[in-house]
């Protein structure tokens, strides 16, 4: 009952018809806090784009200032002296013994990381990886030779932005415990990104709706004009 009345007060306070400056919005997102943990908050950016079309299916990575906050779970498939380098590097889990695992369902890590040699045995795992985005792919650096630098990165903060089919792009900008100004930095890199990938062929609006939310949190709507 406690968290109904909770949300409640946040529909009152929350008006889901208004456009917040960038500030005010991570403000209000922040205040909107009735749990007890430590809440994820995302962004959901709608862009005018056609992910049919190849140069439209928008797919990069970035590095956050801040990070995410989140303690990214790696996994390493590869072998010889490259399973040192990911040991070294940080990797959670290394060696290609995992992909029996991941073949039998296991995927308790957040990012898979796989040297060339090994992406023939990986792509045979493609409909079980695919639907959660485990899948390695050499357009996130994923797929390489260099597995410090891959793996060094991701625990950093590197993370892929990816339109989904739909047009909208999903993303974890950082936590409730952020402060403000790591909250804004976060979300300010992430605009750059895509608009620097916008692609020449989209005509009209490039960014259509930007909205950013906490785990058990409304929808609170960005007006794009305030983010730079």
């Amino acid at each position: 009952m406690g968290i109904s009345k909770n949300k409640k007060e946040l529909n009152k306070k929350i008006d889901s018809m208004k456009n917040y400056s960038l500030k005010d919005a991570v403000k209000l997102v922040k205040e909107s806090k009735f749990v007890k943990f430590d809440e994820s908050i995302d962004l959901a950016i709608n862009l005018g784009v056609d992910p049919r079309h190849a140069d439209q299916n928008i797919r990069l990575t970035t590095t956050l200032p801040h990070g995410t906050g989140k303690d990214v779970k790696v996994l390493v498939i590869t072998q010889g002296p490259k399973e040192k380098d990911a040991q070294e590097a940080g990797a959670d889990y290394v060696g290609k013994e995992y992909l029996e695992k991941l073949k039998n369902g296991w995927d308790d890590v957040d990012k898979v990381v796989a040297t060339p040699d090994m992406m023939p045995e990986l792509g045979k795992l493609g409909k079980i990886l695919g639907p959660k985005g485990l899948m390695p792919n050499p357009k996130s650096g994923t797929v390489t030779m260099d597995i410090t630098s891959a793996v060094k990165e991701l625990k950093a903060g590197k993370i892929e932005i990816r339109v989904e089919k739909t047009g909208i792009v999903h993303i974890q900008c950082g936590k409730s415990s952020f402060e403000e100004n790591a909250l804004l930095e976060n979300i300010q890199t992430i605009y750059d990104t895509i608009m620097k990938a916008k692609p020449s062929s989209v005509k009209g609006t490039y960014f259509k709706k930007i909205s950013m939310s906490s785990s058990m949190g409304p929808g609170i709507k960005i007006d794009q004009g305030t983010i730079r």
